[in-house]
């Protein structure tokens, strides 16, 4: 026995060591795993929360750079916006890998003139350690008392006060027009998947009348 122990004891011990050296490797490695087929080309299911079509965009109550938000007019671009609900960019997985996709393909969206801003229910400090490690210039707003969410009726009532995941909204992105006008959504009821960044500009360009490039 004491033989096996001193085999046992120093793997156990390597693969401890061995796990803690690697340890982002492995998460990086289990992230693309995990988001490797999360991105569909449509919303081609019937989940559909969130403020009707042709309605107007409610205010907001969230806030941005440390100073409250109720508008808006300061994201948008000539033409429109893009609203991005995700659940969080500390722990979620699919929110994190969207976000990133989606500032891979900003520069589409500003050339249609589209402006573009997320929300999440984190807290500003933990949006902008993952902002920072990944160098996103979309704006994104804090919405942590889930007012935002509840306004524009994609809060995910799935989860009660006090739950770890309370105030997340269901995952989605709401097209406004230079008017205020909601002229399109995109929300998928698996919260695994989303739609690719560039189906979700076609989608935004055909939505704002704006012609293909």
């Amino acid at each position: 026995m004491k033989v096996v122990l001193k085999i046992i004891i120093p793997l156990l011990v390597l693969a401890v060591g061995f796990g803690y050296l690697f340890r982002e490797s492995l998460k990086d490695v289990a992230f693309a795993a995990l988001t490797r087929d999360m991105f569909v080309a449509s919303d081609d299911d019937r989940f559909d929360p969130g403020p009707a079509l042709g309605s107007r965009f409610p205010g907001l109550q969230a806030s941005y750079k440390g100073r409250p938000i109720t508008l808006l007019d300061e994201f948008a671009g000539p033409r429109g916006t893009v609203f991005i609900a995700s659940r969080s960019i500390d722990w979620c997985p699919y929110c994190m890998r969207q976000m990133m996709q989606l500032q891979e393909n900003k520069a589409g969206f500003e050339a249609a003139g589209i402006g573009m801003v997320a929300i999440t229910y984190d807290e500003p400090a933990v949006q902008q350690a993952f902002i920072d490690k990944f160098k996103i210039t979309i704006p994104v707003l804090s919405d942590s008392t889930a007012l935002t969410f509840k306004t524009l009726g994609i809060l995910n009532t799935d989860y009660a006060p006090g739950d770890f995941q309370y105030g997340i909204p269901h995952p989605g992105i709401i097209v406004v027009d230079s008017g205020g006008w909601v002229v399109g959504k995109l929300f998928l009821e698996d919260y695994s998947s989303r739609v690719d960044a560039a189906a979700a500009l076609a989608f935004a360009r055909t939505a704002l009348g704006i012609a293909s490039p």
